[in-house]
C-alpha cells in the first residue's frame, strides 16, 4: 500500500487522538508519582486565612485621601505618584474603590489632558484599575474617545500599551464606530511598526473590532506594507504570533458571516485583506510553518486558521481558493483513492 493511501483525514485524526491520549495518560501518572501524600488534616494557613476573613474590614481611608489631594496645581512627580497610589489602592482596597463617585472617575479622568506623559500613563492606569469595578465601566466609557485620541496622536510605546490595555478591557458602544473607521489606518500602523508588548494589545484590540460586521471591510481594507506577512516569521514572540492568529481567524469568521457574503467588496491592492486572502497570499506557507512551531498554543491557533480557511460553505471553499493551502491539501486528496474532503 503507497504511503500517501494512508494519509487520510480519519488516519489522522485517529493518530492524532491515540497520540493525545497517551501522552495525558502519562503525563497524569507522573503527576501522581510527583504529589505528596494526601493530608485530611486543615493546613495552619487555611485555619489562617479563615480567622483573617472573620475579622471585619476597617476602612483605611487611604484612597479618599488621595482623591482629595489630587490637584492640577501639583507639580508632575507628586500628580504621577498620587495616580500611582490612587490605582495600588483600587487594586488592593475593593471596599473602599466601591464607595467612590462618577465624581472621583471625573477627576482622575482629567488628568488625560494632562502634558506630561507620565501623568497620562499613570491616569490610565488608574481607570484600568477602576474599570475593574463593574459599575463604573460605563461611566469609564465616555473617556474612550480621549484614550483613543492620545493613543494614535502620541507615538510612544508606554502610552499604546496603557491606553490599549485600558480600552481592551472596557465594553464598546455602539456609537464609536465613525470615529473607530477614522483612526484605524493609524492603529494598523502600530501594529506593524511598534514594539511586541504594543503589537500584542493592537491585535487584541483588532480582533474586537473584528468581531463587529461594520467594522469588518474597513479593517481588512486598510493599507499595510508589502513585507506585513514577515509578522508570522516563527521567530516572533509566542503570545504576538498567538495574538496575529486569532486576528486572522475572528476576518475568517466574518468572512463567512450572512452580511458579508451578501456584499460585493473592492479591496485595495496592497489591503490587509489582499495580503491575507488574496490570490498571490503567501498566508498558507507562515500558517504551515508554524504547526510546528515550539508553543503549544501558537500550534494549536494555526491548526484553527487552517481549518477556517478550509471551511465549507454552499461548495464554495471560503477564503483558499487558488491559493497555496488549498492546493496543499488537494494534492494530498488527490494521490488517494479513498480521498476524503478536509474540513
Amino acid at each position: 500500500m503507497k504511503y500517501l493511501e494512508l494519509v487520510t483525514t480519519r488516519n489522522m485524526v485517529s493518530a492524532a487522538t491515540g497520540a493525545g491520549a497517551i501522552f495525558l495518560v502519562a503525563k497524569t501518572i507522573i503527576e501522581g508519582i510527583k504529589s505528596p501524600p494526601h493530608n485530611p488534616e486543615p493546613l495552619p494557613l487555611a485555619k489562617l486565612a479563615l480567622a483573617h476573613q472573620s475579622k471585619p474590614v476597617v476602612d483605611s481611608g487611604e484612597l479618599r485621601r488621595l482623591l482629595l489631594s489630587l490637584n492640577p496645581k501639583l507639580d508632575a512627580y507628586s500628580k504621577n505618584m498620587m495616580l500611582h497610589g490612587i490605582t495600588r489602592c483600587v487594586y488592593l482596597l475593593e471596599s473602599e474603590a466601591s464607595a467612590c463617585t462618577y465624581e472621583d472617575i471625573k477627576l482622575v479622568a482629567s488628568f488625560l489632558d494632562d502634558s506630561d506623559m507620565g501623568v497620562k500613563i499613570q491616569t490610565m492606569h488608574a481607570l484600568k484599575a477602576f474599570a475593574g469595578i463593574w459599575k463604573f465601566r460605563i461611566r469609564i466609557q465616555e473617556f474612550m474617545p480621549k484614550i483613543l485620541e492620545i493613543i494614535t496622536e502620541l507615538w510612544d510605546t508606554d502610552i499604546h500599551v496603557a491606553g490599549l490595555r485600558l480600552l481592551n478591557g472596557l465594553p464598546w458602544p455602539n456609537d464609536m464606530q465613525p470615529l473607530l473607521k477614522k483612526l484605524l489606518p493609524t492603529l494598523m500602523d502600530i501594529l506593524q511598526m511598534g514594539t511586541n508588548l504594543a503589537q500584542v494589545q493592537i491585535l487584541k484590540f483588532l480582533s474586537t473590532l473584528a468581531q463587529k460586521e461594520e467594522l469588518l471591510f474597513d479593517i481588512m481594507n486598510c493599507q499595510v506594507h508589502p513585507e506585513f506577512l514577515s509578522l508570522f516569521q516563527p521567530s516572533q514572540l509566542g503570545s504576538l504570533l498567538f495574538e496575529l492568529l486569532v486576528l486572522v481567524e475572528r476576518l475568517c469568521e466574518g468572512r463567512l458571516t450572512p452580511h458579508y457574503q451578501s456584499g460585493l467588496w473592492q479591496y485595495n491592492e496592497l489591503s490587509l485583506h489582499e495580503v491575507l486572502f488574496g490570490d498571490n497570499s503567501r498566508l498558507a506557507d507562515c500558517l504551515l510553518s508554524l504547526i510546528i512551531h515550539p508553543e503549544e498554543e501558537v500550534q494549536i491557533q494555526a491548526c484553527r486558521v487552517i481549518l477556517k480557511l478550509q471551511l465549507n460553505e454552499e461548495g464554495e471553499i471560503a477564503g483558499t481558493q487558488s491559493t497555496n493551502l488549498s492546493k496543499f491539501f488537494c494534492e494530498i486528496n488527490a494521490d488517494s483513492p479513498n480521498a476524503e474532503p478536509m474540513y
